[in-house]
């Protein structure tokens, strides 16, 4: 059991929670949520013992294993799979102590640090380290590549494999899904299911906090308040007490006036029914949760676009690739005025190749690409935050886009993207990855594009303005193509789903909960096939064993005749020199000169003898 009483942190002049307290229990599973500075990570500092509190206790177990996951990835020449194996520190030291035991041979402790490594899980630890590196989208080749030859990314996926190789009591996890795909995300929160441990979860992704936690740990006005059931248990709790303030329930109602204005006008005009339909299935559940984001700081909406041809995008077996190597072959696909489309596919099976054919970014190989006239595409993915120039404010982003706009128009817009103030004329360099990810987006919607094209748009946000996003995309007049591991952001704003898988992109029919499927299948399928060839292998390792043995038996007939050869000269030469050895037999010179002789002959043969057998074993061991 871990207990903070009366629990205050404050960082600078920055109070970020005072008088917390909070029981968990062997096996809970807490998912913490909350504004971006809300002092999230900062508890989990706490429990690590990088921060000391202000005020209040922490108690925690004797001998409780923590694990998290670090932040920085030397560029190490370590293999992969031995950089995950460090996770497991008492596997690593009983290694240790078994060499140092074998080394000084000492039998009855080695024995000992056997039955404890095997006790530990020591002879399956590297079997499990592959697993890990497979759910996390790793191929097979990559498991004995360095670490220093994988990008940020992937680093990050190693160090995650690293903090759940290791047997923890208590596991911290801080936002783990922000570099991983849909596939990877849907392996980890099955195997988060699983986890015998504690686990404090750091997440803005709400179906992930849905699937894989009971509690929910809410960081609001420094204040550490604790609801009972997964993400959409505290939405419907939260909101029936914000629903007792009648300013709220008004806010609430014009918003869902809003979408329901939309469907009425639109339900039965044939280019916007599927929008139309869209939002109809939303508003149910946006009756539930909006309650919960009221008080949300983000409020914006995308401008209805200039233009908005019919055709905007038209690919007619297309072939798209890096150098000579084809992602894709043979893609047809419209994209129309309101299509809504998701992205879905194993990782590196080419969706953000997709993404960046559609955006320009990319030529042809071949087959035809028309564009539409006058069409305006948005495409946000992450490296363009790399892009924006670290000295200049939010405000100077946006007047250099649009120089006719009036500064108190920018402002007002770059406060629904919560910079107000100060904030929208200061530089932008020591803003962090959310903040700069927010006014990526807002750049986008200023634009007033008619085809979205967004790669995980929601890294870095948190489940406000996540929230909001869903909300703007919902009513967005233009085209959406998205590729993202937030199932929820998708399934509330697309109404297409397209695979990329096996260098196509087709149609998929069914829905996310299918798609998870879909992978379950794949994924035996791969094993089956693995299988198929390991009997393969093995048949052929069958038929070249034979082989070996045909070729080796001559030379193992001979090498035993040898052998008993040899044992037989030793016994002649052992009862010889029994008899030189005995004083008596000196009496006789005659029997002394004979023995002699025939010990030297003897001599001269094992010499021959043990000659003739060492060549035979250097040559067996040869095949």
């Amino acid at each position: 059991m871990i207990t903070l009483r009366n629990l205050s942190l404050q960082r600078g002049s920055k109070l970020l929670f005072e008088q917390a307290n909070i029981t968990l229990y062997v096996g809970q599973k807490v998912g913490i949520i909350g504004a971006n500075g809300s002092g999230k990570s900062s508890l989990f500092a706490l429990l690590r013992g990088e921060l000391h509190q202000d005020a209040g206790d922490i108690d925690l177990p004797n001998k409780l294993v923590i694990a998290h996951v670090a932040q920085e990835t030397p560029a190490l020449e370590t293999s992969a799979i031995d950089y995950i194996l460090e996770g497991d520190h008492e596997l690593r030291t009983v290694e240790q102590q078994l060499q140092n035991a074998q080394q000084l041979a000492n039998g009855i402790e080695e024995a000992h640090l056997h039955a404890h490594f095997e006790a530990i899980g020591g002879y399956t630890a590297r079997a499990r380290a592959a697993q890990l590196m497979y759910g996390l989208s790793f191929h097979a080749n990559d498991i004995d590549k360095p670490v220093k030859t994988f990008s940020g990314g992937w680093r990050m996926r190693l160090n995650l494999a690293q903090a759940l190789m290791c047997r923890s009591d208590l596991l911290l996890l801080d936002e783990p899904t922000n570099h991983l795909d849909l596939d990877a995300v849907l392996w980890l929160e099955q195997w988060l299911k699983h986890y015998q441990g504690t686990l404090l979860l750091i997440s803005h992704d709400r179906e992930f906090l849905d699937s894989t936690v009971t509690t929910i740990a809410h960081f609001e006005a420094q204040q550490i308040n604790i609801y009972t059931g997964n993400y959409s248990d505290f939405e419907r709790q939260r909101a029936e007490k914000l629903a007792l303030q009648q300013a709220i329930y008004q806010k609430q109602q014009r918003e869902l006036n809003h979408v329901q204005s939309f469907v009425d006008r639109f339900r039965y005009k044939a280019s916007k029914a599927k929008q139309a339909q869209s939002r109809l299935k939303a508003l149910s559940r946006m009756e539930i949760i909006a309650p919960a984001h009221v008080d949300s700081p983000f409020n914006f909406t995308f401008p209805e676009p200039h233009a908005m041809p019919s055709i905007l995008i038209d690919l007619d077996k297309i072939v798209v690739g890096y150098d000579k190597t084809v992602i894709l072959d043979k893609v047809t696909c419209r994209i129309v005025p309101g299509s809504r489309i998701g992205l879905l596919g194993p990782n590196g099976a080419g969706k953000s190749t997709l993404i960046k054919l559609l955006a320009g970014l990319l030529t042809p190989m071949q087959g035809s690409q028309q564009l539409g006239e006058n069409l305006q595409i948005a495409y946000f993915a992450q490296h363009q935050l790399e892009q924006l120039q670290p000295n200049e404010s939010p405000l100077q982003h946006l007047q250099q886009i649009d120089s006719k706009a009036t500064e108190q128009s920018l402002r007002n817009f770059l406060g629904g993207f919560n910079f107000f103030g100060d904030m929208a004329t200061a530089p932008i360099a020591p803003f962090s990855g959310g903040e700069k990810a927010r006014l990526a987006l807002a750049l986008l919607v200023w634009q007033r594009p008619n085809l979205l094209l967004l790669d995980e748009p929601t890294n870095h946000l948190d489940l406000e303005m996540r929230h909001a996003l869903t909300l703007a995309l919902q009513d967005y007049q233009g085209a959406l193509i998205i590729v993202s591991h937030d199932r929820h952001l998708l399934g509330m704003t697309t109404d297409q789903l397209l695979l990329v898988a096996n260098q196509r992109v087709i149609d998929f029919e069914g829905d996310l909960d299918d798609y998870r499927q879909w992978l379950n299948t794949r994924a035996h399928q791969v094993s089956s096939d693995e299988k198929t060839t390991k009997i393969d292998n093995r048949e052929e390792k069958k038929r070249s064993a034979a082989e070996l043995r045909n070729q080796r038996r001559p030379l193992q007939n001979r090498l035993k005749q040898v052998e008993k050869d040899l044992d037989k000269l030793m016994i002649e030469k052992r009862n010889l020199d029994a008899l030189l050895a005995d004083p008596k037999i000196y009496t006789d010179k005659e029997k002394v000169t004979h023995y002699i002789r025939e010990q030297t002959i003897l001599s001269e043969k094992l010499i021959e003898i043990e000659t003739l057998w060492l060549e035979l074993s250097e040559t067996l061991e040869t095949f």
